[in-house]
């Protein structure tokens, strides 16, 4: 199957480099040059993911994302950002985008994150399966969502075909990045999972030790479970990875 791709991003050589980069590797492109045209061609085109260039004139592309997600636009949305503060990345994932990669970045990284969205969105096998650990390896539990039913640890509550979680009497609010990654985690409560893990498991690609984008996931995520005024439930094991558990 040949997936539609939308690049929007205003750098005419970045632009360029990319729509020729991702024609190469098998997409079908549309590319434009601010978020305006991207509005439009999210309309006319129905994509299958969105690249998304948050600094472009007119409409940024964190406008563009919001627009979308008020229309109940569920389009995978990768951003590409030249910030690198932890409070602008955090920005994306507010706006609703599913991913976010910094610039200057390698192109198979795009294709790596766009390869684990894909993957995500895509119906039972039409896309292949993830390589799984063994039955006993940490994680090995973990399934797509839409095959999976209701999970419980401590007061969370996890409904996979619904893509739904709560915490006591309260719903969440998720991206479809962070449902996944809370039921990871909610899936093998009391088991640490390393970071290796958790990347093959939700993006399909270890980003290596250099990456932040896990880090950025689990803060974004203890906002919303870890509230104040309740028992933290996610923990870091230094130098190994993160835990779902009560202390």
């Amino acid at each position: 199957m040949t997936y539609a791709v939308l690049l929007a991003e205003d750098d005419r050589p970045i632009r360029t480099a990319l729509e020729r980069a991702l024609t190469l590797e098998g997409y079908r492109v549309t590319a434009v040059a601010d978020g305006i045209q991207a509005l439009a061609a999210a309309h006319r085109e129905r994509p299958d993911v969105i690249l998304l260039d948050v600094m472009m004139p007119g409409i940024d592309g964190l406008q563009v994302c919001q627009v979308l997600r008020a229309e109940q636009d569920r389009t995978p949305v990768l951003m590409l950002t030249a910030r690198v503060e932890t409070a602008d990345r955090i920005a994306g994932l507010d706006a609703g985008a599913d991913d976010y990669v910094v610039k200057p970045f390698e192109v198979e990284e795009v294709f790596a994150r766009l390869r684990a969205l894909l993957r995500r969105t895509a119906p039972d096998g039409e896309y292949g399966d993830r390589d799984g650990a063994a039955a006993d390896e940490p994680g090995a539990g973990y399934e797509r969502a839409a095959d999976s039913g209701v999970v419980e640890a401590a007061d969370l509550r996890i409904d996979g075909p619904s893509r739904r979680a709560w915490r006591g009497g309260r719903e969440l609010e998720l991206t479809r990045t962070e449902f996944e990654l809370l039921e990871l985690l909610v899936r093998n409560a009391g088991i640490v999972l390393d970071h290796s893990t958790i990347y093959d498991r939700i993006w399909g690609y270890d980003f290596g030790p250099g990456s932040k984008n896990l880090a950025v996931y689990v803060g974004y995520l203890r906002r919303k479970v870890d509230v104040p005024g309740s028992r933290p439930l996610i923990h870091t094991v230094r130098g190994i990875g993160y835990v779902l558990r009560e202390d």
